[in-house]
C-alpha cells in the first residue's frame, strides 16, 4: 500500500509546483497519452479480445478511437476552454470587470468497471489532464489483461507525477478511497457508489458517479422493421454489457409477433447462423455474471436465443416475454437478454417508466412530433434518443451522465473539461473611482441606494 500514499504524495509536489496551470505542459501530456495508445492499439485489442471477446471492430469504434478523439478535441480546444471568460457587471461597484477563471481541483481519482475498461478509465481522465489536475487511475481488475496493458502504457510514456496507475481489488480501492483527493469519479454500480460517496463525504470531496440502471425502450413507431435492427444494435454491441443498452422494451401485444420477427432476422443477418462463432460478437465477462444472466431465463417465456455455453461464458442474443414481476425486471440485465413488456399505448408506457429509477438512457420510437415530445418533456433519464439507440455517446457536444440512481454529474467533450474544472469568480477592480454609498454612516442613504439598485 507505499505505493499509493507515494503516488499521492508525489501528485501534491506536482501540484504544489504548478506546473499543470501551464496549458503548453497540459498539451505535451495529453500528446504523450495519445502516443502511448497509437504506438499500442494491437496490445489493447488483444487484451480486450481476452477480457471480453470483443472483436477488433468494436475494440477500435467503442474504446480506442473514442479515447484519441476526446483527446484530439482537447488540444484542438484547451486554449479556449481555459481562457478565462468575461461576464457582465453590476454597476452598484462602477468601474468594475468581472471574470470567470477555470482552475484544476488539484488531484483526481477515476475508478472505471470492466465493461469498456479501457475507454471508460482514460475518457475522463483526458478531462481532467485538460483542466490541469493529476490523476491515479484504478482500472477493474475483472479486465486484468486491459489492466495490465494500461499500467504498461502509463509507466513507459508518462510520469506518475502527472499520471499513476494503481492496480488490484477491494483492498486498494479502499485504501485508494481512504486518501485525500480533490475530486472523485466513479463509474460502476449503485452500491459502490454509496461507499465511494461516503469516503468522499469525509473531506467534502465532490464526486461524479457514472452509473446505470433499467434503460426502457418504448416501441410505438410502425416501422418496426427499422426499430427492430437499431434496437438490436444497441442491446447486442458487447454483448449487452453496455451501461446505456437497452434493458427492456415496451411494445403493443398487437406488434409483438412482427417486432420479434424482424429481431430474429438482424439478430442472423449481423451474427449468421453460428453465433457462438462470430468474432464480431463478445462474451460474458466472467462466470458469476453469466450466471445471473442465466437465471434470468428460468421463469420467462423464451421468443428468441436462449443458448448458453458456461465453458465460452457464450449466451445468445435472447427476447423473452417477461412480467412486471419476472427476475429479469428486477436489476439492471447487463447481458444479452432484451424482455418484452407489452402495453396498451403511449400513456401506458410512460408510466411504467416513470414507476422506476430515473434511468441512465431511455429510447423511443414513435412516429409522431405530438409523441416525441411528450415523451422528452414526461420522461427524466441522464440521456434520450428518439428512433434509435446508445448513438448519443457518439456526439461528444452532449454531455454525458446520469440523473438519480443512475448518477450525477456529465462529462465528454468541452463537459469533461468543465466537470474537473472549478469555476473562480474573479472581480477586478481599480483605485480610480469611490462610491461613498457603501460605507458608514448609512443613515439617509438606504432609499437612494434602493432607488439606485431598482433603476440596474
Amino acid at each position: 500500500m507505499d505505493q499509493i500514499i507515494n503516488a499521492v504524495d508525489l501528485q501534491n509536489k506536482t501540484i504544489r509546483s504548478k506546473e499543470l496551470l501551464s496549458i503548453s505542459k497540459r498539451k505535451e501530456v495529453l500528446l504523450k497519452l495519445k502516443e502511448a495508445i497509437t504506438d499500442n492499439e494491437e496490445e489493447i485489442v488483444l487484451a480486450l479480445k481476452s477480457d471480453l471477446g470483443k472483436s477488433r471492430f468494436e475494440s477500435y469504434i467503442s474504446e480506442i478511437d473514442f479515447v484519441v478523439h476526446e483527446i484530439d478535441m482537447a488540444l484542438k480546444n484547451l486554449d479556449k476552454w481555459a481562457a478565462p471568460k468575461k461576464v457582465r457587471s453590476s454597476l452598484t461597484f462602477f468601474p468594475v470587470r468581472s471574470y470567470i477563471y477555470p482552475e484544476p481541483y488539484g488531484k483526481v481519482l477515476i475508478i472505471s468497471p470492466w465493461n469498456y475498461p479501457f475507454q471508460l478509465l482514460l475518457d475522463p481522465l483526458v478531462g481532467a489532464l485538460a483542466a490541469g489536475n493529476t490523476a491515479v487511475l484504478k482500472p477493474s481488475e475483472l479486465a486484468p489483461e486491459t489492466a495490465k496493458v494500461i499500467e504498461k502504457l502509463f509507466g513507459s510514456y508518462i510520469d506518475p507525477k502527472y499520471v499513476a496507475v494503481v492496480t488490484g481489488a477491494v483492498e486498494e480501492t479502499t485504501v485508494l478511497l481512504e486518501q485525500h483527493f480533490d475530486y472523485i469519479f466513479y463509474t460502476g454500480n449503485g452500491a459502490v457508489a454509496r461507499i465511494v460517496m461516503s469516503a468522499a463525504a469525509k473531506n467534502l470531496t465532490p464526486v461524479t458517479l457514472e452509473l446505470g440502471g433499467k434503460s426502457p425502450c418504448l416501441v410505438l413507431s410502425k416501422n418496426l422493421d427499422i426499430s427492430a435492427k437499431r434496437i438490436i444494435w444497441g442491446k447486442f454491441f458487447n454483448a449487452g454489457q453496455t451501461c446505456v443498452a437497452p434493458d427492456y422494451v415496451l411494445l403493443k401485444s398487437e406488434d409483438r409477433a412482427e417486432f420479434v420477427s424482424h429481431c430474429k432476422k438482424w439478430i442472423e443477418h449481423f451474427f449468421g447462423a453460428n453465433i457462438q462463432g462470430n468474432e464480431d460478437y463478445g462474451r460474458i465477462i466472467n462466470e458469476r455474471h453469466f450466471d445471473r444472466i442465466s437465471s434470468y431465463l428460468e421463469d420467462a417465456e423464451i421468443l428468441c436465443g436462449g443458448d448458453v455455453d458456461r465453458s465460452e461464458k457464450y449466451i445468445s442474443p435472447t427476447i423473452v416475454l417477461a412480467q412486471r414481476d419476472s427476475s429479469a425486471m428486477q436489476e439492471e440485465i447487463f447481458g444479452p437478454v432484451l424482455p418484452i413488456i407489452e402495453i396498451d399505448n403511449l400513456e401506458n408506457g410512460i408510466n411504467y417508466i416513470l414507476d422506476n429509477d430515473k434511468p441512465l438512457a431511455s429510447y423511443a420510437f414513435l412516429d409522431t412530433d405530438e409523441e416525441k415530445e411528450r415523451f422528452i418533456r414526461e420522461v427524466s433519464s441522464g440521456g434520450m434518443v428518439i428512433n434509435d439507440t446508445i448513438v448519443h455517446l457518439s456526439n461528444p457536444n452532449l454531455p454525458f451522465g446520469g440523473v438519480g440512481e443512475s448518477g450525477m454529474g456529465a462529462y465528454h467533450g468541452k463537459h469533461s473539461f468543465e466537470l474537473f474544472s472549478h469555476k473562480k469568480s474573479v472581480m477586478k477592480r481599480s483605485f480610480l473611482f469611490e462610491n461613498s454609498l457603501r460605507y458608514p454612516p448609512y443613515k439617509g442613504k438606504l432609499d437612494l441606494i434602493r432607488k439606485i439598485l431598482s433603476m440596474l
